[in-house]
């Protein structure tokens, strides 16, 4: 027989948005210091990698606060049908 499972810890608190704007300047500062450094023809292929870079951590710094406050307004929602009689 196994031991008894300790509770899961409570869920750990971030600013998501600062992750994703964090990512976003190191994909800037990399393009930048490829810009600088310059590349052979053939590996020109990663400025494309750092502009994606960019483009997806500008649309998560848009997306994340959007997706942050659904989440809440459902949990609200959850809460106020569980506190509502029948």
């Amino acid at each position: 027989m196994s031991p008894p499972r300790r509770p899961d810890p409570p869920a750990m608190q971030t600013n998501d948005v600062r992750v994703a704007a964090a990512g976003t300047a190191a994909w800037a500062v990399a393009l930048v210091v490829l810009l600088i450094v310059g590349l052979p023809p053939q590996d020109r292929w990663w400025l494309w990698v750092c502009c994606a870079g960019i483009g997806i951590g500008l649309f998560a710094t848009w997306y994340v606060p959007r997706l942050q406050a659904g989440r809440a307004r459902q949990e609200a929602e959850r809460a106020a049908r569980r506190e509502t009689p029948r």
